[in-house]
């Protein structure tokens, strides 16, 4: 079973890219495996418990989370998980973490992701795709952190690692009405209006997975 997550809206927006994502392959079947699509809440104490409850639970081969990066132009697979938090803006609860995800866990993790042949294969299919060395310091690199930490010390032989989207074409559009109307900065002084057409997300993201479930199987 292959297990893809996501999260709800935060910061003030109304959608969260990665949400549509798990949504839409939810249920779907790929190199055989069934897919199962979970939605996170944007709270930090909640994905210290839920993952670990869902990875046992559940017991999936594969697990690849998905997350919002703003002005990130294409889909970015990432390659470490870090033992850091710094929230510069407070979750869904108010909660702003800063310091350790896990107080006695190592400082980072190596994704289990074969992300080379993930990124090869969504570029093969005319998607734009990149690694990253950074999840930031924000929820998505502690899920990362969470679920890899889990992984390794509780189902070895599970795949895991993460994935950063862009914000959707009509976010950006809403976003350049708001910046006009509120008149108090320039456009072209906005680093973040790069934006991906969901079903291109949906399709490198069906890829991806394709290829990591065979390796996962191998």
């Amino acid at each position: 079973m292959i297990l893809v997550t996501g999260f709800e809206g935060y910061g003030g927006r109304s959608a969260n890219p990665s949400e549509s994502v798990v949504r839409a392959l939810d249920g779907a079947k790929i190199g055989g495996a069934q897919v199962t699509g979970q939605v996170l809440p944007v709270d930090f104490r909640a994905i210290c418990r839920i993952m670990p409850e869902m990875i046992d639970s559940q017991r999936p081969r594969l697990i690849v989370s998905l997350g919002l990066w703003p002005g990130e132009p294409m889909v970015r697979i990432e390659r470490v998980a870090a033992n850091w938090s710094f929230f510069e803006l407070p979750d869904n609860t108010g909660h702003r973490q800063q310091g350790r995800v896990i107080d006695d866990g190592p400082d980072g993790y190596l994704s289990t992701l074969p992300a080379d042949a993930m990124q090869a294969s969504i570029r093969a299919a005319g998607l734009p795709c990149r690694q990253s060395g950074s999840a930031g310091t924000y929820l998505c690199n502690a899920t990362s952190y969470v679920t890899l930490h889990h992984c390794a010390q509780n189902h070895p032989r599970t795949m895991a690692g993460f994935i950063h989207l862009p914000y959707l074409p009509s976010q950006v559009a809403a976003m350049m009405d708001q910046v006009a109307a509120n008149g108090e900065v320039e456009m072209h002084q906005r680093a973040d209006t790069a934006s991906m057409n969901l079903q291109d997300m949906i399709e490198a993201l069906r890829i991806g997975l394709g290829v990591a479930w065979a390796a996962s199987q191998a």
